[in-house]
């Protein structure tokens, strides 16, 4: 199972300190684990120039240390005779001073023991002087950082990590990511401390957030702070005040942050990422997966990530049930990969349900029969905090749902299904008799919680919070391709099923596609309507309440749109193109 790391609104950034002039984190994808010669997605290019019989690979990402990118790395092997090596050229050095000049990387070793990995630096290729480090003592990535006074002040730096082990039998391997070059003033008596980022809003459209750096060491010249987004304001001053926080706020979601403090000898800058400014779903909710199709779920502002991986995508189409209005696309999630989340108000009495439609349309990748694995979950609010879990085994060329709270189950529905069946799953929880019921495709239209449910569950120990929906992805052999669709999570079934069903009677919504700034919207009722239009991102791009049939959609871009029209407690979401 894989370890699912906790969700919070406001984050500790990732962030690298002084004036860091290349960096290099070996891209994001390396397919069959290339030689670095044969590799093409490295994040520097020429006169940068990458060599050796080291290979990039995804497996064993980097983590734990600041900066951390966590996906491709080079792996550097024992082999018998030459260790594996790999050599950077290229670097240019001689803007900086030799005592100002930092090395750092991510680096660790498949054995605590062993010799350690040799790094090296040349001026002309030739001639080299290994640079002295401490090794890693343990096998958990960690942070090397070179100082000053062992890196040449050159036009031409080149940088060569070798494992100089002979025999291959208990010999370590060791792996890099996220090599940096700095310049750190040696005089420069300005110190930072950690980096924090918080949202100053979590809605459904983009919001900003602001960096908080605290500093010692002030006072004792003139500092000038400049980002690359939002505006410094509401901290401490570092040219007059000697310990403080240096506060920058305004920067755009999405954004990451880099912000240089010079003055004096100092000459410093911060880099970090955005944190996910997220909002909590309210009640009823509704997902129709409508975002632009091959893209991440957890780049909307519904869902957010958790672990490491591919991600959940986007898939065109919906899928359809007897009785249920689909609307939007789908998504879809194949073998390991990160897990996608979406929060929604926290309950803790009475009920809490959940719906989706889902298709399994392949099991070519699953190894084991039976193979079992969990896909889906309702959490207790967290990303890793699973109250029920919905699972999949393959049993031959067909394969069986399961519904319990653990992580493993015995408790499956007798009933054997295809590769391509269409199922509607629906999942609960009763507060009051501490029950938990699974229904596996339902007839909705006499559907309601004391319908005879397929399987039960009583925990020993009753949850006491519900608050988020999980969606897994656990191993490339145990979980198949699955296309799901039409989440709905309500504390009620009849409002879990009429979250999309209530049609408007009568709903016109034309000219589609609209060239003239102009949408029309038309209904029995012709009653008072909220009207909200959303980009395939889920952003919130209009949004009012009339009672008239003409919408101005002139501020709109040319694309395609999801507006989403509720009138007397009824919604219907119709696709809108705008020319």
């Amino acid at each position: 199972m894989k370890k699912l790391y906790s969700l919070f609104f406001i984050v500790f950034s990732t962030v690298a300190f002084a004036q860091t002039f290349y960096s290099e984190n070996m891209g994001t994808t390396a397919t069959g684990n290339p030689v670095v010669t044969s590799y093409t997605g490295w994040q520097n290019v020429a006169p940068i120039v990458y060599s050796g019989t080291a290979s990039a690979r995804t497996s064993l990402p980097s983590s734990g240390y600041n900066g951390v990118s966590g996906s491709v790395n080079v792996f550097i092997g024992a082999t018998t005779g030459v260790g594996q090596y790999f050599q950077i050229e290229g670097l240019n050095t001689s803007a900086y001073q030799n005592a100002d000049l930092q090395l750092s990387f991510g680096y660790t070793k498949s054995s605590a023991t062993g010799d350690p990995l040799l790094i090296e630096k040349s001026t002309n290729g030739t001639t080299w002087t290994a640079l002295t480090y401490t090794d890693n003592t343990t096998t958990s990535w960690n942070l090397v950082t070179i100082a000053g006074g062992q890196i040449p002040s050159t036009t031409n730096l080149y940088l060569r990590f070798t494992n100089t082990t002979t025999a291959t039998t208990n010999a370590p391997n060791f792996r890099l990511d996220d090599i940096k070059l700095s310049n750190v003033s040696a005089s420069c008596t300005l110190t930072l401390g950690a980096v924090t980022t918080a949202c100053l809003a979590s809605t459904i459209n983009l919001d900003t957030y602001e960096v908080t750096i605290p500093y010692t060491g002030g006072g004792n010249a003139t500092y000038v702070v400049t980002p690359n987004s939002g505006t410094v304001s509401g901290g401490d001053n570092p040219s007059t005040v000697a310990a403080g926080n240096i506060i920058v706020t305004g920067v755009t979601e999405g954004t990451s942050f880099s912000i240089t403090i010079t003055g004096g000898t100092c000459n410093l800058s911060v880099t970090g990422s955005s944190p996910e400014c997220k909002p909590i779903n309210t009640l009823p909710y509704a997902e129709s997966f409508p975002y632009a199709i091959d893209s991440s779920l957890n780049d909307t502002q519904k869902w957010t990530g958790a672990n490491s991986g591919d991600n959940v995508t986007i898939a065109a189409g919906s899928l359809n049930y007897a009785g249920f209005t689909s609307t939007g696309n789908s998504i879809t999630f194949s073998g390991a990969g990160a897990e996608s989340f979406t929060p929604f108000t926290a309950t803790t009495s009475g009920a809490i349900y959940a719906s989706f439609i889902m298709n399994v349309t392949d099991m070519a990748n699953i190894t084991g029969d039976p193979s079992v694995t969990y896909f889906a979950g309702l959490s207790d609010g967290s990303t890793g905090g699973y109250n029920a879990r919905i699972f999949l085994s393959r049993v031959g060329t067909q394969y069986q749902l399961g519904f319990d709270t653990a992580s493993t189950t015995t408790n499956y529905d007798a009933t054997m299904r295809n590769v391509g069946d269409i199922v509607f799953v629906v999942m609960g929880y009763d507060f009051t008799s501490n029950t938990y019921k699974a229904w596996f495709n339902p007839n909705l239209g006499t559907f309601t919680d004391a319908s005879p449910a397929t399987l039960t569950v009583t925990p020993t120990t009753a949850p006491t919070t519900f608050g988020g929906f999980i969606i897994r992805q656990d191993s490339n052999t145990t979980t198949p391709t699955i296309i799901m669709d039409e989440l709905r999570v309500a504390t009620t079934t009849s409002g879990l099923l009429s979250v999309s069903q209530n049609a408007i009677a009568g709903l016109k919504v034309y000219p589609n596609p609209v060239s003239n700034g102009k949408l029309f919207i038309e209904t029995a009722a012709n009653a008072e309507r909220t009207v909200a239009i959303y980009d395939l991102l889920g952003k919130n791009v209009l949004n009012t309440t009339t009672s008239n049939s003409e919408v101005n959609v002139a501020s709109l871009n040319a694309g395609v749109y999801i507006v989403k029209i509720t009138e007397e407690g009824n919604t219907t979401s119709r696709k809108l193109i705008i020319r």
